[in-house]
């Protein structure tokens, strides 16, 4: 298994200094309930960080979710992992919700690729109480892949947004029975950080297993 990269003592050339996500650009955004509770946040990771964000950004060439854990990624990428799990982004999180959240962990899968099935229409685990997806494509020309918040489980023209994803964007939404999502088919590179707030520890234990043993597989096999 791969470790992730770890914090360094002396910041290398071209380190970001300060914040890499922008919690205030979040504070100011509106709670949307339509389809469901969401909003979007574009620009939420900082300019200025953005471009060592994605330097630092696993180079993932297989499709689907892969923890963390079974990467290996840069300095700036791991501190933007540190920021978005922190106790200020949970705050942030709680009370635009309206959501207690303490004692609620948190975890994290990264996407770069997508595959013609991917974004099919679904909701998320009950396990899982907010999904956040952060956006790292540099640009975002193509009319597919754009995800959609819909008000239907079975018509992808029922949207009532569509977020594509750009880079720097949030997108997070409160998930429920009715929370569907999903985008047209893409084949491409599409990198995503996604963050859950889970209800327990063991969902995190379980899920960060399944995503393992998937990962390891693909390695094993890249063409499964």
């Amino acid at each position: 298994m791969s470790a992730p990269a770890t914090t360094l003592k002396d910041p290398p050339a071209g380190a970001v200094a300060g914040g890499l996500i922008d919690l205030e650009r979040f504070r100011a955004t509106p709670l949307s309930p339509d389809p469901y509770d969401h909003l979007i946040v574009p620009g939420f990771i900082r300019a200025e960080a953005r471009d060592a964000v994605n330097r630092d950004f696993p180079r993932i060439t297989q499709p689907g979710s892969f923890p963390a854990s079974e990467l290996r990624f840069g300095v700036v990428f791991a501190r933007l992992l540190a920021e978005i799990q922190g106790p200020e982004m949970t705050r942030a999180f709680a009370e635009k919700f309206a959501l207690d959240l303490s004692g609620k962990p948190t975890m994290v899968t990264v996407r770069g690729q997508a595959r013609a099935k991917d974004g099919r229409i679904h909701t998320d685990s009950d396990s899982k109480i907010i999904t956040v997806l952060i956006y790292m494509n540099p640009s975002w020309e193509s009319p597919d892949g754009r995800l959609r918040l819909l008000r239907s489980p079975d018509r992808l023209d029922d949207a009532a947004v569509e977020v594509p994803p750009e880079e720097g964007t949030l997108l997070a939404f409160r998930n429920g029975p009715t929370a569907w999502h999903g985008h047209s088919s893409f084949v491409g590179q599409r990198r995503v950080i996604q963050l859950n707030w889970v209800t327990d520890a063991g969902v995190v234990r379980r899920e960060q297993f399944r995503h393992a043993v998937t990962a390891r597989l693909k390695r094993l096999n890249p063409f499964r």
